[in-house]
């Protein structure tokens, strides 16, 4: 069982990498279809099964957020990743600021990847 929702977890965190890249180009490119009500109800419904199979995942090994600092670290950098995700596709008032929070928004996700992986906060800096 536990497998099973890691696997739906890993699933959803690359779909919902995978519509940030995609929303992320559309919006550079100045599409309309960035307005397009599956692109805009799509994404929620990942991003809420994505944190859904997680909180479940730790809710079955008995996962505290606090004795697991690795743990802490990725819900603290999920929170970044999702401040700049709304800087990048919206909030962000200037093209630069937008770019500038894309790449802030990828290398968040990376390190969040490396900290699942290896589990340590100090994400891919341990393989150095």
């Amino acid at each position: 069982m536990y497998l099973t929702f890691k696997t739906l977890h890993m699933t959803f965190a690359l779909l919902s990498f995978t519509g940030f890249l995609f929303r992320s180009y559309l919006m550079f490119i100045d599409s309309k279809w960035l307005n397009h009500k599956a692109v805009l109800l799509i994404p929620h419904l990942v991003d809420g099964m994505f944190l859904a199979c997680g909180f479940w995942m730790a809710f079955m090994v008995n996962f505290g957020l606090f004795n697991q600092p690795w743990l802490s670290m990725k819900v603290l950098l999920l929170m970044f990743y999702l401040f700049f995700v709304g800087l990048t596709l919206g909030r962000g008032r200037t093209k630069s600021i937008r770019v500038v929070s894309f790449f802030c928004g990828v290398f968040t996700f990376i390190y969040i990847v490396g900290i699942a992986i290896n589990k340590t906060a100090y994400s891919w800096f341990v393989l150095l």
